[in-house]
Protein backbone atom coordinates (compact mmCIF):
# COMPACT_ATOMS: atom_id res chain seq x y z
CA UNK A 1 0.00 0.00 0.00
CA UNK A 2 0.73 3.51 -0.73
CA UNK A 3 2.72 5.74 1.87
CA UNK A 4 0.01 8.68 0.60
CA UNK A 5 -3.10 6.31 0.60
CA UNK A 6 -5.36 8.16 3.76
CA UNK A 7 -6.34 5.27 5.94
CA UNK A 8 -9.81 5.94 6.90
CA UNK A 9 -10.42 5.43 10.47
CA UNK A 10 -13.53 2.63 11.47
CA UNK A 11 -16.76 3.12 10.71
CA UNK A 12 -18.90 2.85 13.83
CA UNK A 13 -22.43 2.11 13.84
CA UNK A 14 -24.08 3.72 16.01
CA UNK A 15 -28.26 4.60 16.22
CA UNK A 16 -29.98 7.73 16.41
CA UNK A 17 -31.12 9.22 20.08
CA UNK A 18 -33.81 11.62 19.71
CA UNK A 19 -36.30 9.32 18.05
CA UNK A 20 -35.39 6.39 19.48
CA UNK A 21 -36.31 8.15 23.00
CA UNK A 22 -39.92 8.43 21.93
CA UNK A 23 -40.09 5.08 20.53
CA UNK A 24 -38.69 3.99 24.05
CA UNK A 25 -41.26 6.31 26.10
CA UNK A 26 -44.02 4.73 23.92
CA UNK A 27 -43.08 0.97 24.79
CA UNK A 28 -42.69 2.54 28.30
CA UNK A 29 -45.82 3.34 28.62
CA UNK A 30 -47.45 0.13 26.78
CA UNK A 31 -45.52 -1.97 28.88
CA UNK A 32 -46.96 0.40 32.60
CA UNK A 33 -50.18 0.28 31.38
CA UNK A 34 -49.91 -3.44 31.60
CA UNK A 35 -48.64 -3.36 34.86
CA UNK A 36 -51.66 -1.35 35.81
CA UNK A 37 -54.03 -3.05 34.66
CA UNK A 38 -52.62 -5.84 36.75
CA UNK A 39 -52.77 -3.98 39.98
CA UNK A 40 -56.59 -3.13 38.76
CA UNK A 41 -55.95 0.34 37.95
CA UNK A 42 -58.00 0.00 34.64
CA UNK A 43 -58.28 4.00 33.79
CA UNK A 44 -54.45 4.66 34.49
CA UNK A 45 -53.87 1.39 31.98
CA UNK A 46 -55.72 2.35 29.69
CA UNK A 47 -54.73 6.72 29.40
CA UNK A 48 -50.95 5.08 29.43
CA UNK A 49 -52.07 3.73 25.94
CA UNK A 50 -53.72 6.85 25.20
CA UNK A 51 -49.71 8.26 25.98
CA UNK A 52 -48.29 5.21 23.99
CA UNK A 53 -50.29 6.40 20.92
CA UNK A 54 -49.32 10.23 21.54
CA UNK A 55 -45.83 9.33 21.81
CA UNK A 56 -45.62 6.97 18.94
CA UNK A 57 -46.75 9.79 16.65
CA UNK A 58 -44.17 11.85 17.98
CA UNK A 59 -41.31 9.72 17.24
CA UNK A 60 -41.58 9.46 13.14
CA UNK A 61 -42.14 13.43 12.86
CA UNK A 62 -39.25 14.15 15.20
CA UNK A 63 -36.97 11.56 13.07
CA UNK A 64 -38.40 13.31 9.89
CA UNK A 65 -37.91 17.22 11.02
CA UNK A 66 -34.19 16.19 12.46
CA UNK A 67 -33.36 14.17 9.30
CA UNK A 68 -32.75 10.68 11.38
CA UNK A 69 -34.88 8.08 9.81
CA UNK A 70 -33.49 4.95 10.03
CA UNK A 71 -33.90 1.29 8.81
CA UNK A 72 -32.97 0.67 13.30
CA UNK A 73 -35.91 3.32 14.14
CA UNK A 74 -38.15 1.83 11.82
CA UNK A 75 -37.85 -2.07 13.02
CA UNK A 76 -37.51 -0.47 16.54
CA UNK A 77 -40.74 1.30 16.46
CA UNK A 78 -42.65 -1.60 15.15
CA UNK A 79 -41.67 -3.96 17.86
CA UNK A 80 -42.75 -1.00 20.36
CA UNK A 81 -46.03 -0.53 18.36
CA UNK A 82 -46.51 -4.41 19.25
CA UNK A 83 -45.95 -4.06 22.80
CA UNK A 84 -48.50 -0.82 23.11
CA UNK A 85 -51.24 -1.25 20.55
CA UNK A 86 -51.33 -5.78 20.41
CA UNK A 87 -50.32 -7.12 23.79
CA UNK A 88 -51.22 -3.78 26.03
CA UNK A 89 -54.66 -3.65 25.05
CA UNK A 90 -55.25 -7.50 25.10
CA UNK A 91 -53.93 -7.83 28.24
CA UNK A 92 -55.58 -5.07 29.62
CA UNK A 93 -59.14 -6.38 28.31
CA UNK A 94 -58.55 -9.89 29.57
CA UNK A 95 -57.42 -8.86 32.75
CA UNK A 96 -60.37 -6.17 33.40
CA UNK A 97 -62.93 -8.35 31.36
CA UNK A 98 -62.22 -11.61 29.63
CA UNK A 99 -60.81 -13.30 32.32
CA UNK A 100 -64.42 -12.93 34.51
CA UNK A 101 -65.47 -15.45 31.02
CA UNK A 102 -64.20 -18.40 33.62
CA UNK A 103 -67.02 -17.59 35.57
CA UNK A 104 -69.66 -19.55 33.02
CA UNK A 105 -67.34 -22.49 32.81
CA UNK A 106 -63.93 -23.86 31.51
CA UNK A 107 -64.88 -23.40 27.50
CA UNK A 108 -66.16 -19.72 28.24
CA UNK A 109 -62.78 -19.35 29.84
CA UNK A 110 -60.87 -20.28 27.06
CA UNK A 111 -63.08 -18.21 24.68
CA UNK A 112 -61.73 -15.29 27.23
CA UNK A 113 -58.25 -15.81 26.69
CA UNK A 114 -58.49 -16.75 22.97
CA UNK A 115 -59.96 -13.32 22.25
CA UNK A 116 -57.03 -11.48 23.45
CA UNK A 117 -54.97 -13.69 21.41
CA UNK A 118 -56.84 -13.37 18.57
CA UNK A 119 -56.70 -8.92 19.13
CA UNK A 120 -52.77 -9.60 19.60
CA UNK A 121 -52.38 -11.91 16.63
CA UNK A 122 -53.88 -9.85 14.58
CA UNK A 123 -51.84 -6.66 15.83
CA UNK A 124 -49.24 -8.74 14.89
CA UNK A 125 -49.82 -9.53 11.48
CA UNK A 126 -50.78 -6.04 11.06
CA UNK A 127 -47.66 -4.46 11.83
CA UNK A 128 -45.93 -7.14 9.66
CA UNK A 129 -47.95 -6.44 6.25
CA UNK A 130 -47.48 -3.04 6.73
CA UNK A 131 -43.53 -2.85 6.98
CA UNK A 132 -43.77 -4.76 3.69
CA UNK A 133 -46.02 -2.71 2.38
CA UNK A 134 -43.88 0.50 3.04
CA UNK A 135 -43.62 2.56 -0.16
CA UNK A 136 -46.48 0.40 -2.30
CA UNK A 137 -49.25 1.36 -0.88
CA UNK A 138 -51.23 4.57 -1.09
CA UNK A 139 -50.02 6.86 1.96
CA UNK A 140 -53.38 8.40 1.80
CA UNK A 141 -54.82 5.24 3.30
CA UNK A 142 -54.29 2.72 5.47
CA UNK A 143 -55.40 -1.16 4.62
CA UNK A 144 -56.95 -2.15 7.63
CA UNK A 145 -57.38 -0.05 10.84
CA UNK A 146 -54.15 0.87 12.60
CA UNK A 147 -52.98 -0.81 15.34
CA UNK A 148 -52.71 2.91 17.72
CA UNK A 149 -56.51 3.52 16.30
CA UNK A 150 -57.52 -0.05 17.19
CA UNK A 151 -55.93 0.16 20.75
CA UNK A 152 -57.66 3.56 21.24
CA UNK A 153 -61.64 1.80 20.43
CA UNK A 154 -60.73 -0.42 22.93
CA UNK A 155 -58.94 1.14 26.04
CA UNK A 156 -61.44 4.43 25.48
CA UNK A 157 -64.08 1.45 26.05
CA UNK A 158 -62.68 0.27 29.18
CA UNK A 159 -61.60 3.64 30.27
CA UNK A 160 -65.45 4.70 30.32
CA UNK A 161 -67.10 2.00 31.67
CA UNK A 162 -64.17 2.13 34.25
CA UNK A 163 -65.01 5.41 35.14
CA UNK A 164 -68.66 5.12 35.21
CA UNK A 165 -68.76 2.25 37.71
CA UNK A 166 -69.44 -0.83 35.35
CA UNK A 167 -67.11 -3.94 36.07
CA UNK A 168 -65.47 -5.70 33.46
CA UNK A 169 -67.54 -8.97 34.14
CA UNK A 170 -70.96 -7.12 33.32
CA UNK A 171 -69.67 -6.44 29.95
CA UNK A 172 -67.77 -9.56 29.52
CA UNK A 173 -69.71 -10.91 26.31
CA UNK A 174 -69.89 -7.21 24.85
CA UNK A 175 -65.52 -7.10 25.12
CA UNK A 176 -64.94 -10.38 23.60
CA UNK A 177 -67.15 -9.33 20.60
CA UNK A 178 -64.94 -6.08 20.54
CA UNK A 179 -61.76 -7.72 20.93
CA UNK A 180 -61.91 -10.37 17.70
CA UNK A 181 -63.94 -7.88 15.37
CA UNK A 182 -61.33 -4.98 16.09
CA UNK A 183 -58.48 -7.48 16.04
CA UNK A 184 -59.68 -8.58 12.10
CA UNK A 185 -60.04 -5.08 11.02
CA UNK A 186 -57.05 -4.61 11.46
CA UNK A 187 -56.36 -7.55 8.97
CA UNK A 188 -59.12 -6.42 6.77
CA UNK A 189 -58.75 -5.04 3.38
CA UNK A 190 -61.08 -1.96 4.60
CA UNK A 191 -59.08 1.47 3.45
CA UNK A 192 -58.85 3.86 6.34
CA UNK A 193 -57.86 7.24 5.65
CA UNK A 194 -54.82 8.00 7.25
CA UNK A 195 -55.22 11.99 7.23
CA UNK A 196 -51.17 12.32 6.23
CA UNK A 197 -52.32 14.34 3.44
CA UNK A 198 -54.11 17.10 6.00
CA UNK A 199 -53.27 21.04 5.41
CA UNK A 200 -49.84 20.85 8.17
CA UNK A 201 -48.49 24.27 7.18
CA UNK A 202 -48.68 27.42 8.37
CA UNK A 203 -52.61 28.06 6.80
CA UNK A 204 -54.94 25.94 6.83
CA UNK A 205 -58.57 25.97 6.04
CA UNK A 206 -61.54 27.50 8.70
CA UNK A 207 -63.08 24.37 8.45
CA UNK A 208 -60.18 22.86 10.26
CA UNK A 209 -59.96 25.34 13.09
CA UNK A 210 -63.94 24.93 13.58
CA UNK A 211 -63.56 21.38 13.63
CA UNK A 212 -61.04 21.39 16.12
CA UNK A 213 -62.61 23.42 18.56
CA UNK A 214 -66.51 21.04 18.37
CA UNK A 215 -63.90 18.23 19.35
CA UNK A 216 -62.04 19.43 21.78
CA UNK A 217 -64.39 21.51 24.04
CA UNK A 218 -66.57 17.97 24.47
CA UNK A 219 -63.19 16.38 24.74
CA UNK A 220 -61.91 18.40 28.18
CA UNK A 221 -65.43 18.01 29.29
CA UNK A 222 -65.58 14.14 28.84
CA UNK A 223 -62.27 12.01 27.45
CA UNK A 224 -62.87 8.66 27.36
CA UNK A 225 -66.71 8.98 25.94
CA UNK A 226 -65.55 11.23 23.31
CA UNK A 227 -62.59 9.56 22.78
CA UNK A 228 -64.99 6.56 22.14
CA UNK A 229 -67.37 7.80 19.83
CA UNK A 230 -64.39 9.69 18.10
CA UNK A 231 -62.49 6.33 17.13
CA UNK A 232 -65.50 3.99 17.02
CA UNK A 233 -67.02 6.44 14.06
CA UNK A 234 -63.02 5.80 12.88
CA UNK A 235 -63.47 2.40 13.25
CA UNK A 236 -66.94 2.12 11.35
CA UNK A 237 -65.65 4.50 8.51
CA UNK A 238 -63.12 1.99 6.46
CA UNK A 239 -66.00 -0.68 5.61
CA UNK A 240 -68.56 2.35 4.80
CA UNK A 241 -66.04 3.94 2.55
CA UNK A 242 -64.97 0.99 0.93
CA UNK A 243 -68.00 -0.73 0.62
CA UNK A 244 -69.26 2.40 -1.04
CA UNK A 245 -66.31 2.84 -3.60
CA UNK A 246 -67.20 -0.97 -4.44
CA UNK A 247 -70.85 0.10 -5.00
CA UNK A 248 -69.82 3.24 -7.08
CA UNK A 249 -67.61 1.33 -9.18
CA UNK A 250 -70.02 -0.87 -10.32
CA UNK A 251 -72.95 1.50 -11.32
CA UNK A 252 -70.19 3.60 -13.25
CA UNK A 253 -69.77 0.00 -15.07
CA UNK A 254 -72.82 -0.60 -15.59
CA UNK A 255 -74.12 2.81 -16.60
CA UNK A 256 -70.83 2.66 -18.99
Amino acid sequence: MSDSMPVRPPRHRGIYLLPNLFTTGAMFAGFYAIVTSMAGDFSSAAIAVFVAALLDGMDGRVARLTNTQSEFGMQYDSLSDLVSFGLAPSLVMYTWSLSTLKDYGPTWGKIGWAAAFIYAACAALRLARFNTQVGVIDKRYFQGLASPAAAAVCMSFVWSMDKFGVLGAEVAFITVVMAVIVGLLMVSNFRYYSFKSLPMGDRVPFLWVLIGVLVLVPFFIDPPRVLFVVFTLYLLSGPVMTLWGRATRRRRRGVA
